[in-house]
């Protein structure tokens, strides 16, 4: 009797841990997504949105000074209008945590670089933790490119309120997507099948 309520009790412990930890995991989640909204009714742009509620949420090693990386991606790249500025920020704000520092070493360069691609096409991989990125906000809202989400405000409306309501959302969506990678396990999440890419990888 003793032994099965040690044992009960032990699996209520370890339940609540889970428990506890997914609801932090939740709110950090949260917190990032929440705060990168917030951020462009402050000033900053859609890149600075997201790489600034991850640095200031989630110590990834990086100082504040670090978010002058994203200021140029905003509107697709200095308003050139490629790729969604929120998608940008998201990308480094992951890649704070996940990207590679440096190479695999190896004496045998062709067993080097062996290495170094299995790191980026393995499963796990990291290619297939940052595809799921722009996968999913063009799941989402149907296009990656800015000047394609912002095709109906280019005329003269680029100001508008529909059109900051429009890259608030989409920020909020992108600073979620990189705070569940960040809180993801990175062999867990680097295993997922590939989405859209240019090598036409199906797994």
């Amino acid at each position: 009797m003793a032994a099965s309520a040690t044992m009960r009790g032990n699996l209520s412990f370890q339940l609540n841990r889970v428990k506890k930890k997914t609801m932090e995991k939740e709110q950090t989640i949260e917190a990032i997504r929440e705060r990168a909204k917030g951020n462009f009714s402050k000033g900053y742009n859609c890149a600075e949105c997201v790489l600034e509620a991850v640095l200031a949420t989630v110590d990834v090693g990086l100082p504040p000074e670090s978010l002058k990386m994203a200021t140029g991606f905003g509107g697709g790249i200095g308003l050139f209008g490629d790729t969604c500025g929120a998608i940008s920020g998201a990308v480094m704000a992951v890649g704070a945590i996940h990207g590679r520092t440096r190479l695999p070493q190896n004496e045998d360069r062709k067993e080097a670089m062996k290495a170094a691609g299995r790191q980026l096409y393995g499963r796990p991989g990291l290619y297939r933790l940052f595809n799921q990125i722009p996968n999913r906000i063009q799941e989402q809202y149907g296009h990656t490119l800015c000047r394609d989400l912002t095709t109906k405000w280019r005329d003269g409306q680029w100001l508008c309120r529909d059109h900051a309501i429009n890259c608030r959302n989409i920020i909020g969506e992108a600073a979620g997507v990189a705070a569940e990678l960040l809180c993801a396990d990175q062999e867990t999440a680097g295993a997922a099948p590939f989405g859209q890419n240019v090598e036409n990888i199906r797994d």
